[in-house]
């Protein structure tokens, strides 16, 4: 027998990280906690953010939301990018919500950064 899940179920888990969505930060490392992404692998950040997609069926499967492209951001530490966090406030705890690699790329405190708008995609139950 199959597996299956409604649309509904991953509409509300991107949903989750569209509503809580409040700052994206560029990492030279993969955190794993708020304060990994905000401090310690925190390279450039865009504070301020939103993501105004709304779900939609996946590339290949399942459910997808694009996220918010961001311009000219300000690098405030050298270092080698490699990860992009979005972060969120959640009951008044900051909280990691997602995390993707980005193209390496040597960042230096002179450089602005442009994030490119990505999707947060969901397959479906395979």
């Amino acid at each position: 027998m199959g597996k299956w899940q409604n649309d509904t179920m991953l509409d509300q888990a991107l949903n989750w990280i569209k509503t809580n969505a409040d700052a994206l930060y560029v990492c030279s490392s993969q955190p794993t906690t708020y304060a990994q992404a905000s401090t310690s692998y925190k390279l450039a950040a865009k504070t301020s953010y939103s993501i105004t997609g709304s779900p939609a069926n996946g590339d290949s499967s399942g459910r997808k939301i694009a996220t918010n492209a961001a311009s000219s951001v300000s690098v405030a530490s050298a270092g080698s990018a490699q990860h992009v966090a979005i972060t969120g406030s959640i009951s008044s705890t900051q909280t990691l919500l997602y995390v993707t690699t980005c193209s390496t790329k040597a960042l230096g405190t002179s450089d602005k950064v442009n994030i490119p708008a990505f999707d947060i995609e969901i397959a479906d139950a395979a």
